[in-house]
Formats: structure tokens, sequence, C-alpha cells
């Protein structure tokens, strides 16, 4: 009888022991990983249960029979013979498939221990070495996740996103989250959602107010003049750097429909006030939570994340935040109608909710009437908003969920590291106006935020030279006063197109004398003393 051809996925034995090792009287057993002219890429198998690797058992074979349990070590990899192989068993598809993801994730491992983790675990030179406002902070996990989803090529939302989402909200302590490709996309979203005639009076239309702060990042006020309602500009505080709550009531008018703020770097600002606000005049709550992810506020004698206490809450993922997808975002929300509007804005306004990839899930696809459409037409082509594409593809999310698993150690080390500056720093309060933390707030610090005196002796351009000089990374905080930008010369013009409250002193004082410097959880306890160091040796000067 002729011998059987071996293939990729069979499990063989060697009719010759390998190079260098002796004939033993049980012979090793192997994987057949790839067969090139007349020679094989074999894994060794184990019966060792305790070794690290991938299971094989009876139930993953195609054909052939199994005495043990066995385990694919899939680092052990060897070029044989193949006509030295002897036929074993095979495989299913899905057995063989686990393998080759198993060496995928190994060699990522290697590429991660290699390549990146020396350069992340280098010593710290004062003066050398650079501190970064902020980054990316990953392992091989991360890594092994993006290959996993990229070997799917699945391309769009599906596996991680949904366990992202579940994930995401189970941590907040909120019913539903939703992926978007990013912060700001999730801020259009959440703006775009209260828009929808769905919401009958409560709708915010073009012409309606919302009131927000003119120290903020543009894109918690791109929508709102987009949509052409009217943002209300309104004053902040110091040393919160948070809307100045007191100019609430005199924000208010006729015309108002919602309050869309920011958790300024991480300090939440005072919801307790703000939803009371929100609540008493029946107005949406918009909380951009880009800055702030893991911050906790004491809302009605109860511990809540922030974005969890008004009606949307937002997230960003781009690479200095709190997590990481590379770009990507998150609207979350406890009203499932709110839920629904986000993901139909989201999906180019459709009014179907089936997950990508399934049909139908309304049982009524092809049994309903829409507006001036044929009775039964395609549920899934209906069009219920003018929305946009901002989903995300599940490489993002795949980055996410490993990102995710680490976020409670990433809270801490923000607060640490800012402990440490705040500490550090106290001595220089004669210098500086140095941060605070909101009252009834446990902030997620995203950076160290200090403004100048007015007779601090210096500028900011000669302190933040000074440190960047030192390789010392600094920030402005975002706009400053958004109003001073090149983007509103032209709503400027028109006199409908904004509103101002008050006096902005404190935002043009954070936007002339304020700047930051990271907290971030690759900054190590020397690197916080070095620019604590250096911030004294430039006011000694």
């Amino acid at each position: 009888m002729p011998k059987k051809r071996i293939k990729r996925g069979d499990i063989v034995e060697l009719s010759a022991p390998l190079a260098g090792k002796s004939q033993k009287k049980k012979k090793e057993m192997y994987v057949v990983i790839n067969i090139v002219k007349n020679y094989a890429l074999v894994a060794a198998l184990t019966s060792n249960l305790k070794y690290d690797g991938v299971f094989i058992e009876e139930d993953g074979l195609e054909s052939g029979r199994l005495k043990n349990k066995l385990v694919v070590m899939i680092e052990k990899l060897n070029q044989v013979s193949a006509a030295g192989c002897n036929y074993i068993a095979s495989l299913k598809m899905e057995s063989f498939e686990k393998i080759l993801r198993g060496i995928q994730f190994y060699f990522t491992t290697l590429f991660y221990r290699s390549i990146h983790k020396p350069t992340q675990n280098s010593e710290f030179i004062p003066g050398q070495s650079r501190i970064n406002y902020a980054g990316r902070v990953f392992d091989e996990k991360e890594m092994i996740n993006l290959i996993d989803s990229s070997l799917d090529f699945w391309l769009t939302a599906g596996k991680y996103a949904e366990k992202f989402e579940r994930d995401s909200a189970d941590f907040l302590g909120v019913k539903y989250c939703s992926l978007a490709n990013s912060g700001s996309s999730a801020n259009l979203l959440a703006f775009m959602a209260l828009t929808s005639t769905r919401l009958g009076e409560k709708r915010i239309k073009k012409g309606d107010e919302v009131i927000t702060a003119a120290a903020a990042f543009p894109t918690t006020v791109t929508p709102i003049i987009q949509y052409g309602a009217v943002p209300v500009f309104v004053d902040i505080t110091l040393p919160t750097y948070n809307i100045d709550c007191a100019m609430l009531e005199k924000a208010l008018s006729k015309k108002t429909k919602a309050v869309m703020l920011a958790h300024t770097l991480g300090n939440p600002f005072n919801l307790q006030a703000i939803k009371d606000f929100c609540d008493k005049h029946n107005l949406w709550l918009v909380e951009d939570n880009c800055d702030a992810l893991g911050a906790k506020y004491l809302y009605n004698g109860e511990w809540k994340y922030t974005g969890t206490i008004g009606h949307i809450g937002t997230s960003s993922f781009y690479p200095p935040h709190h997590i990481t997808m590379g770009e990507g975002g998150a609207v979350y929300t406890n009203d499932a109608r709110l839920k629904r509007l986000i993901e139909s804005f989201r999906d180019w306004g459709r009014d179907c909710w089936c997950p990508s990839g399934h049909d139908n899930t309304c049982r009524k696809r092809f049994k309903q009437q829409f507006g001036e459409l044929p009775y039964g037409y395609d549920h899934k082509y209906v069009y219920s908003h003018l929305g946009y594409n901002l989903k995300v593809t599940d490489m993002q999310p795949a980055i996410g969920c490993a990102q995710l698993n680490k976020l409670p150690d990433f809270i801490e080390l923000r607060k640490r590291n800012w402990r440490l500056l705040r500490n550090g720093l106290a001595g220089l309060s004669d210098k500086f106006i140095l941060p605070e933390a909101t009252h009834n707030s446990d902030p997620s610090w995203f950076g160290f935020l200090l403004t100048l005196r007015d007779n601090a002796g210096f500028t900011r351009s000669d302190i933040v030279n000074y440190l960047e000089l030192n390789k010392i990374q600094t920030r402005m905080l975002f706009t400053g006063n958004i109003l001073r930008h090149p983007c509103f010369d032209e709503l400027k013009k028109s006199a409908e197109g904004y509103r101002i409250v008050g006096e902005l002193k404190n935002t043009d004082t954070i936007m002339e004398q304020s700047f930051w410097v990271g907290v971030y959880p690759a900054i190590t306890e020397e690197a916080a003393e070095f620019i604590i160091e250096k911030f004294h040796e430039f006011c000694r000067r």
C-alpha cells in the first residue's frame, strides 16, 4: 500500500530522529505547518498539559485518532524531510487555524519584546530622555489582538467592537456604548442625536441655543455651529478650569435646549450644579468625557463615572488619551431611544438597527411602511436621518479591548504623577496658580495645568521654552479662547452666530498665561522629579 502523502494540518511521526537527537522508544509527534518542495515545517507536540501552547483533542481531528490530549509547542519549529513524515491524523481546519494564530502570536510577542519593550524600559537619563506630554502605553497584548483581528479580515466592526462596547459599558456602569471612529465623531453623534425629529418638542432645532465654554477643544463646539444652533459661551473659574456655574442662569434664554461641556484635563466640572440646572429647565446635558475617562463625581451622594450623569457621554481613544485604539471614540447613554438615534446617525442615517452582517433583526424587514416609499421597502435601506458613516474597523477595538483591561492601572498612575507634581511644585505657588480638583470629584487627570501669576517675573514663553530645551514637552489648554481663532472670523460677521454671557476674563487669561505638562503612565517617578527640578531651577534664575 503506498505511503499517504502528508499535507498541512497533518499530525505525523518521524521515521528518523531530528538532527542531534537520539532515537527514543516512544516516537515524538509533530504537526505539519507547511510543505515546501521536499521539506516540511513542523511544530512539536507534547502530552505535558502544563506546557503553554495550543491544545489538540480528539474532537479537533478530521480523521485518524489520538490516545491523549496534546499541546502544540508552537515555539518549537523544525524543518524535516517530508518523506520521513509518517501520517497519524489530520486536524480540522478550525484546529489548524488555532495553531497558525498561535504561531503568529508567538512571533508577535517576540517582536514586541525584542523591538518595542527595550525602548519602553530604557533608563531615564535626565536632560537626554524626552518626557512627552502623552503617548500610547502598550505591550504584546494589544499587538496580538490587532494581528488576531486582521487575520479574521472582517475589517468593519465585528466581534472586538461588540466586546469593547459591552465591556466599556460594564466599566462605566451604563446600559449602552456605541463606538465611533474618533472622539470628535462621538461629539458630533452625541449632538446630532438630539436634533432628531423623533424627540418631538425637546429636539434641538436650528437657531436653538446650547450653553458651553469658550475654553474648549474645537470639536466640543463645532457640531453646534455646523448644525445651525447657537453656542452660548460662558467663562471658566480658576484653578479648576471648568465652567463658571454662577453664570448658568444668566446664559439661559427661551431658546436654550442643551448644555454641552468637556471635563477639563480630567477634572470634572460641577456635575451636581449643572445637572440640577438642566433638570430644572428641561435641558439636555452632553458630557464631553474625552479627557476624563475614569474620573468620578459624587452626584446625589453616589460616586459615578463622569460621562454617565448627563444624558450622553463621549470618549476619545486617540493615542494621547487614557486608552487608545489609534483613532476611535465612543458615545454612551442609559437611554435606549438615544442609543438608537446615535447609531442611526453613525450608520448612514439608516432606520435599521441590524448589526453588520445580520439581517431582519426587527423581523419585519419587508412588512413596514415608511414615508412615501412602497409598502414593504427593504428596512435595511430606509433612512430616517441625514447621517454619516462614522463606524470603526474591528482592528481599532481589538487594540481597545487590551487597553481597557489596563485602564484601572493607567488611572492610578496618572493620579500618582499628578500628586508628585502638585506636591513638588507647591513651593512655587507665588509664581503659578496650581491646579485643584473640583469639590466632590475624583479626577482621572489628563495633564498638569499651570497658570502664571501676573507678578511671576517671567512670561509663559520663557518657562515653556526652558522646559522644551530640557526635553520636557508642553501643551497649551487647547484653543485657550476659541473665539480668538481664525475659524471664528466669518462667524463674527453674523449677528446671531453665537452669544457671550459676561466677560471671558479667565478664558483670556488661560489663553495668554496657561500651559500644561504630562502625567501619563509612561512618565516614571524619576521623570516627574526631573520636571519638578527644572521648574525650581528656572524659578531660581
